[in-house]
């Protein structure tokens, strides 16, 4: 009995998607759920399972193929699984014999990624995912182990090497005019939405921006006097996120117009919370949403957020959590960021980006004091919104992070 797996029904928003890699390969037998291929798309990468036991009759995909919403991609022979020879579970059908996994079938996608851009031997690393799968871990490990390997060889060692006459780089194709070496890589889907959208909110919109600075003090104190409690409760680490999210719904419900957004001559005004939290992930930055966010608690939205960015790390997150969003929150200060000016997500209308805490001098009372100080920025589509409502509600949030019983008090 043959059956075919097919790739996923895609939401209408997706037309199309990357077969990246197959986990099997023809002859081999698989279980039910068994993961047969990733596949990208501009959103996420997700996996075809195996839909029932059998063994793989034949592949009609290459890696790198372009696929579409229910394409069949492979067939796999239900009654050659249960046929086994002495030999050790060859099947006595006339499909090719099995095969040893290639590792490059059984790595996970960022695992893969970091074994090309460091140009290492899959096969020297040791997988300790599901099946022997190698994870973006057990890369990094290797990675860690050369390296450390490296460092403890014999000095007499390193300079003979460093004594050997070293080659002329001839020019080859896909290096520059002069002849350096450069390297040429097709953008990834993800990569390629991201630009494209980026582009279209920078000819469609018209984006401010304006700034302001909060004095993290308060909040600050306040997590520092209840974080161990917070979390031997609830589990999860109190963060600074919370704070923002709960300030920001305060400040979109005080100026609708931010929660709003535009559909073709009419303005849509979001009586929900939809708020997207940009995370970073192996493939990129992705937006994950907290739906109905006014409706969560701290906890809840800390517990969420940890939620999103283990399965962004994993390249685990689904079309539903990436998908819609009324207003995004953005933070470039993990990664060092004094001041940036963030982009819209079409068709958002606004979009906060928090910022590095910085020790600085303020004046309080007559004072010169040192305070943590966080710049924040929020860019706007001034066609919907004015302004002084832009300021307004930056100013809003930043009384809320001031004086965080506000928050609780939601006033």
């Amino acid at each position: 009995m043959t059956i075919e797996i097919k790739i996923p029904v895609f939401p209408e928003s997706i037309t199309e998607g990357t077969l990246v890699s197959w986990h099997r390969q023809a002859g081999d037998v698989v279980q039910r759920d068994d993961i047969l291929a990733d596949v990208e798309t501009d959103k996420v990468v997700f996996e075809v399972p195996a839909v029932e036991d059998g063994v793989v009759q034949e592949l009609l995909v290459k890696e790198g193929e372009t696929v579409v919403s229910g394409q069949l991609i492979a067939r796999l022979d239900k009654q050659a699984s249960s046929a086994k020879t002495a030999d050790g579970g060859r099947t006595n059908t006339d499909v090719a014999p099995r095969k040893e996994p290639v590792k490059q079938a059984v790595m996970a996608p960022a695992a893969a990624r970091l074994v090309a851009e460091h140009d290492l031997d899959a096969s020297a690393i040791s997988g300790t995912g599901k099946g022997g799968r190698i994870l973006k871990e057990d890369v990094l490990r290797h990675i860690s182990q050369e390296q450390k390997h490296e460092q403890q060889k014999p000095k007499a060692e390193k300079a003979s090497v460093t004594q050997l006459p070293v080659p002329t780089v001839e020019p080859v194709p896909g290096t520059s005019l002069d002849g350096r070496p450069e390297k040429r890589v097709t953008m990834s889907r993800l990569r390629a939405r991201v630009a494209e959208r980026m582009l279209q909110a920078q000819h469609n919109a018209a984006i401010l921006t304006t700034f302001n600075d909060v004095n993290m003090q308060a909040v600050m104190q306040l997590r520092q006097r209840y974080r161990d409690q917070f979390e031997k409760v609830y589990s999860v680490r109190l963060g600074f996120m919370s704070f923002f999210v709960k300030a920001v719904i305060e400040a979109l419900k005080r100026f609708p117009e931010v929660n709003a957004s535009i559909d073709g001559d009419e303005v849509v005004y979001h009586g929900f919370f939809d708020i997207g939290i940009a995370v970073g992930s192996p493939r990129g930055l992705v937006v994950p949403i907290l739906r109905d966010a006014d409706q969560m608690s701290m906890a809840d939205i800390e517990k969420k957020i940890r939620q999103y960015s283990e399965r962004a790390e994993n390249g685990k997150l689904t079309m539903e959590d990436i998908t819609g969003g009324t207003f995004t929150i953005t933070n470039g200060g993990v990664f060092g960021s004094l001041l940036s000016t963030p982009i819209l997500n079409p068709p958002q209308s606004g979009i906060l980006g928090m910022h590095r805490i910085q020790d600085r001098p303020v004046a309080e009372d007559g004072q010169v004091v040192i305070r943590p100080i966080m710049n924040l920025a929020l860019s706007y589509d001034h066609r919907i919104i004015d302004g002084r409502e832009a300021v307004q509600f930056l100013v809003t949030i930043k009384e809320e992070l001031e004086d965080p019983s506000r928050i609780l008090l939601e006033i």
